[in-house]
């Protein structure tokens, strides 16, 4: 463990002026509050606040961001308070610790319910002072390093929440090395025999060829010194993990990867970045479609380079990046450049970025997010995507993450633009929309009055922004019509539960679940974005848990059941009046009520003492059995509305439905009507399937439902 003498030597390595005071004081503190404590690995906790900090001048930050690196743990874990910090070191200390520990008390997990709200904190957290995400990260970055002393199921946690949220934020910021180093640590964790059997290839490659590294360097070396160019040549194997994910995305075997290397080239001046290109691309055989120009277009990060990739020996690829030394700091440190120092002063860097419009820019696309899930999907891809860089007819730069569409493109340039598009050129070539787009190209959008987005552009979008214009639009066309909806499937689920679905109750469980009004939650059912069920779970959770009331129907209709027992339909055949049923009993609870040919009684042959012979009674029934059909119908406006109708017109209730598959030309969903025997469900699907646009119909029969 470094003592303070050393901590404050490396800080006044880069800042000369720095505050000795200040760090030796933090120190002094945080170590007498973590008196006595220790960590997993039985060592004095107070290691890992000072390891923390020495993460932290790797970046050259500043003493204030040294110092909340030595306090980050105080507040949370020991008598230490803010108003004490603030009043031995400052308010503006005080603030950075107890953002880090508010930071921490979010508990962020992997879990879709929670990582939505969990990413707006943490961005609230950022909004404040970027300094605080900084010192979590190298937080984190310690633990994994020393994860290997914490029990395997809070290793696995720690690990899939590390690279779900921090490594892609890291990458994200533009401190590319500590994401690198964080996902190989947390797959060192998930997946130790993948990362073994990587290392070990690599060892057989070093065994067979020699290191090619100091080759290669050499190589490239000599390239630039008969060209007249000063430069500083690195080179590197890439991390594990980054080996595997490519094998995952291209399926490709170890033995076929080429560009397992990577090389950068630091040079004096910008012009030297393009001599040492020409020279490269002179010498080696570039690898088309692998070339980038972040120089003349920078990352919205600040992060500047030029990446291209050659055929170098024995036609094996070299990856190489080339950046001026300026361009390096930046690289390695992304938006933290920003605080860092040199020769004692705050580093002039020109291509470090202002936190504050980073920031701005990172969570202007966030806003128009309507609901948690919105918000996630937008967070998860501008966080996890590469970007391309594209041109408008009048030469404007659009950037766009990989993957992107000439409809995101329109969407980028205006919201109305993309409600409007209908076809786009690519180079002068008119292209479906539903291409991908690649660096360089110029996009021109054509547009018509009174075109509007189809369903499926959903499945064809990749930006969140996209993605929530369209959703909005499609909800304000169909509005009317899936409250109309919404409404008779609220009152069904109501009624389930002896409720009634009022408007005061509507406006009730919309809060519940922040909407703002009934019409709004009811138009989110309809559109089969939320279910009716739920939501009457929602603010009837008492009710909901109880058994339902055809349940009580299937006692009263079933003759051959024991006295007094409790039973239930089986929900992977939904056995109906008209049709031959046996009972299978179950230690501890009543008897479940099978269809005669459901599968899932191949289970019970070898128990016959389960079986019990059971028929319905005769007469009318009430339409209280739910059963579930599989439909496949048109992407047309209105069809559904239709299907729906047909289904009342044989007075039946559609207590749920869920789309399972949106296609360009069709749509699959499952629908739950409540039916009153075999008869009426007959009637039901003839009713439905005659229609023109039904391409399917059938009735759902599903194991996984079994009880």
């Amino acid at each position: 463990m470094l003592d303070a003498d050393d901590l404050i030597s490396l800080v006044r390595n880069y800042n000369p002026k720095t505050n000795e005071a200040l760090l030796r004081g933090a120190y002094a503190y945080a170590q007498k509050m973590h008196a006595g404590q220790t960590r997993h690995s039985g060592e004095p906790y107070f290691t890992h606040p000072v390891a923390v900090a020495a993460i932290l001048t790797e970046q050259r930050l500043d003493d204030a961001t040294i110092a909340t690196a030595l306090l980050h743990d105080t507040i949370e874990d020991t008598k230490g308070t803010y108003t004490e910090i603030a009043k031995l070191f400052g308010a503006d200390v005080a603030e950075l610790v107890d953002g880090v520990t508010k930071l921490t008390n979010l508990e962020l997990s992997s879990r879709e319910a929670k990582q939505a709200e969990n990413f707006r904190k943490l961005l609230m957290a950022m909004s404040k002072d970027l300094r605080v995400i900084l010192v979590k990260l190298a937080d984190r970055l310690h633990n994994m390093r020393t994860i290997r002393h914490m029990r395997p199921e809070k290793q696995a946690k720690k690990a899939h929440e590390t690279m779900d949220i921090y490594a892609p934020l890291a990458g994200r910021m533009g401190m590319q090395w500590m994401r690198e180093e964080l996902e190989d640590l947390s797959f060192r964790v998930l997946n130790p025999e993948a990362r073994n059997s990587i290392m070990r290839r690599f060892l057989t490659l070093q065994k067979e060829t020699g290191d090619a590294i100091p080759r290669i360097t050499d190589d490239i070396e000599a390239v630039l010194d008969r060209h007249g160019v000063k430069a500083e040549v690195f080179g590197r194997a890439k991390k594990p993990f980054s080996i595997w994910r490519k094998m995952q995305e291209k399926d490709l075997a170890f033995s076929r990867l080429s560009d397992i290397y990577g090389f950068r080239v630091l040079t004096a001046t910008e012009d030297d970045c393009y001599r040492v290109l020409g020279a490269i691309h002179q010498r080696w055989r570039a690898v088309p479609g692998r070339f980038k120009d972040y120089i003349s277009q920078p990352k919205s990060n600040g992060y500047r380079s030029i990446h291209t990739t050659v055929s170098g020996r024995d036609g094996k690829r070299v990856e190489v990046q080339i950046r001026t030394r300026q361009m390096h700091d930046v690289a390695e440190s992304g938006v933290a450049a920003h605080w860092s120092y040199r020769d004692g002063v705050r580093s002039e860097n020109p291509f470090a970025v202002d936190p504050a419009k980073w920031l701005e820019g990172l969570t202007e696309r966030f806003e128009a997010a309507e609901d948690g899930d919105e918000f996630l999907e937008h967070v998860k891809l501008e966080m996890y995507s590469d970007q391309v860089f594209c041109f408008t007819p009048k030469g404007d730069v659009v950037q766009l993450p990989k993957g992107a569409t000439p409809i995101d493109f329109a969407y980028m340039i205006h919201t109305r633009i993309g409600h409007s598009c209908v076809g786009a050129k690519v180079d002068g070539l008119r292209v479906p929309l539903w291409t991908r787009l690649k660096n360089g190209q110029s996009i021109e959008i054509i547009t018509a009055e009174g075109q509007t987005p189809q369903a499926s552009w959903i499945d064809i979008v990749v930006t969140g922004r996209a993605k929530a214009a369209i959703r909005r639009m499609l909800r304000e066309e169909d509005r009317e019509r899936f409250i109309k909806l919404g409404r008779e499937l609220a009152r069904v689920a109501f009624e389930q539960v002896g409720k009634k679905a009022t408007d005061k109750a509507l406006d009730t469980a919309a809060r519940a679940i922040g909407l703002k009004t009934g019409a709004e939650m009811l138009a989110r059912i309809g559109s089969a974005e939320l279910s009716a069920r739920s939501v009457v779970a929602r603010i009837y959770p008492e009710l909901a848990g109880q058994t339902e009331t055809s349940d009580v129907e299937v006692r009263r209709a079933v003759i051959g059941l024991p006295a007094g027992a409790e039973t239930r339909r089986a929900q992977c055949c939904q056995p109906v009046p008209g049709e031959r049923i046996v009972g299978i009993t179950y230690l501890g609870r009543g008897p479940i009520v099978h269809a005669i040919d459901c599968p899932a009684l191949a289970a019970f042959d070898d128990s016959p003492e389960r079986w019990i012979d059971l028929h319905w009674t005769e007469g009318r029934h009430a339409p209280v059995h739910n059963v579930t059909i599989d439909v496949t119908i048109s992407n047309q406006k209105g069809v559904l509305g239709r299907i729906c109708t047909l289904i009342g017109e044989q007075n039946a209730n559609i207590s749920d439905l869920n789309f399972i598959d949106r296609k360009l030309d069709y749509f699959r969903l499952l629908i739950d009507v409540d039916v009153r025997n075999a008869e009426h469900l007959h009637a039901v699907m003839m009713a439905v399937e005659l229609d023109s646009d039904v391409a399917s119909l059938q009735r759902s029969r599903n194991l996984d439902r079994r009880p």
